[in-house]
């Protein structure tokens, strides 16, 4: 695949474009901007405008469910580790996999690879949606491993609400795929592609597979901690309060951000997977 300066310049001028609204509209932070820079660029400038498209779906869509009824989140946000504004690793932990996946595109142009895009993309997508609707839910949240009850927000706790709303995310991450990549082949004159119909599918089985894994690792390894002075869970090592918190269950390298990023390598190897079985 040839990639040119002018490709590199569109990514660049585009993905700084999306930091700074991301950060005048308060979703992104000083380092969250950097980031979103430095994965869009590369998006944009190694994948081409589909590539670039649905990351600018994911984060548009996801920016605007964190700030959707917003004051019914306060009480269970303080469980998370970090706030709606994302820094630079979140950044990393949602669109690295997708960047390093341009790259490696940009060399060998293989279908497969895109697919894998398309299932990395639905499963941050997905679980951002479950993740900010879910917590809306009027039914209690019950662990994914044991079944039981859990408080609103707790790790690896799950509702139908949030599965469907992961549903959705993901099947519009595919969806979108679909519409985009008919029209590039389209311009491209090389007519209708028949790969692309099956994009949705690969985006629901990757996209909702990756986020359940994303709540399975929360359940189990990842680091979650406790203020003993607010008396509350919390995902930081640090609580919102400022007092240092210690470690409840999970191993202590096993943050937010690498439950995500180890979420889209599922949902992207799951997507990538069944590309292959159904193409071949």
């Amino acid at each position: 695949m040839e990639v040119t300066v002018a490709q590199f310049l569109l990514g660049i001028v585009l993905s700084a474009a999306m930091g700074g609204v991301g950060y005048w509209r308060r979703a992104l932070s000083t380092s969250g901007v950097f980031g979103a820079v430095v994965i869009g660029t590369l998006i944009f400038g190694f994948g081409g405008w589909v590539w670039g498209l649905l990351l600018i779906t994911f984060f548009v869509s996801s920016s605007w469910l964190s700030h959707y009824r917003r004051a019914d989140k306060i009480q269970v946000s303080e469980k998370f580790a970090k706030g709606s504004r994302r820094d630079f690793g979140q950044t990393l932990a949602n669109g690295g996999l997708g960047a390093i996946l341009a790259v490696v595109f940009a060399q060998f142009p293989e279908p497969v690879l895109f697919a894998a895009f398309v299932g990395a993309m639905a499963t941050v997508n997905a679980d951002t949606w479950a993740t900010e609707l879910g917590v809306l839910s009027r039914v209690t949240p019950r662990s994914i491993t044991t079944g039981q009850r859990v408080a609103p927000g707790t790790p690896g706790g799950v509702t139908s609400l949030g599965t469907w709303a992961a549903v959705a995310g993901a099947l519009l991450i595919g969806t979108l795929a679909t519409l985009l990549g008919q029209v590039q082949s389209l311009l491209a004159g090389r007519g209708w592609g028949l790969q692309a119909v099956s994009y949705p599918l690969l985006a629901i089985v990757g996209g909702v597979s990756g986020a359940l894994f994303d709540s399975l690792l929360g359940a189990t390894v990842q680091g979650v901690y406790y203020c003993d002075l607010c008396r509350k869970e919390t995902e930081s090592p640090v609580h919102r309060c400022g007092r240092p918190t210690r470690l409840l269950r999970g191993l202590v390298w096993l943050n937010n951000d690498v439950v995500n990023f180890l979420s889209s390598v599922v949902g992207a190897m799951l997507a990538a997977s069944l590309a292959w079985l159904l193409w071949r």
